[in-house]
């Protein structure tokens, strides 16, 4: 029998801790140019598209911008890419100068297409179809897919429902740079 008083027993569930941003940029709906961003990118475990330990990937991160002494753009926004056998993370900065293999600028041109999907994850398969459709009909090829959890099931109420933010790289199709280049002649 235990005899503690209830105050002194331990706690058995644990507090869940939200990573959350609590700002992002409004992005949605837009194509954008990333090229020339500072980034603090890192490579992680995945096994068929799933994070694997994707928790202690993101504390690592944070820990590694933190004793780089650099300042994320958006503090908590973490731009999630996988595949079948790994992926990478990446983190926005403000523009700096460090010596680290992890932070470097996107190169040249690093054009983005952005949807918010309101849902979790279980339903981002159609957004993300609607969202490549888009891409193939201005002629454009797609190419990687990033998530961006701007909610979870911890704050989704507060901020009004889960929502994830897609980002898809995509390249000019040849008929698009021929069109571009006939364009920049002129």
């Amino acid at each position: 029998m235990n005899d503690a008083l209830p105050s002194q027993q331990p706690a058995m569930e644990e507090e869940l801790v939200c990573r959350c941003p609590e700002h992002w940029p409004k992005w949605a709906g837009k194509d954008m140019d990333f090229a020339g961003w500072c980034v603090h990118r890192m490579k992680i475990a995945a096994f068929a598209h799933m994070p694997v330990s994707y928790e202690v990937y993101l504390d690592k991160q944070t820990q590694n911008i933190a004793d780089l002494g650099l300042t994320e753009k958006w503090p908590g926004l973490v731009l999630t890419r996988t595949g079948w056998f790994g992926g990478e993370i990446l983190r926005v900065l403000e523009p700096e100068s460090s010596p680290s293999r992890s932070v470097e600028y996107l190169t040249p041109p690093f054009h983005v297409n952005v949807m918010l999907h309101e849902g979790g994850i279980g339903t981002v398969t159609r957004t993300a179809q609607i969202q490549q459709s888009n891409i193939y009909a201005a002629k454009c090829k797609p190419k990687e897919l990033y998530l961006a959890h701007l909610s979870c099931p911890v704050c989704a109420e507060r901020k009004g429902g889960e929502k994830i933010l897609l980002i898809r790289r995509w390249i000019p199709g040849q008929q698009t740079q021929r069109r571009m280049k006939d364009e920049s002649k002129r």
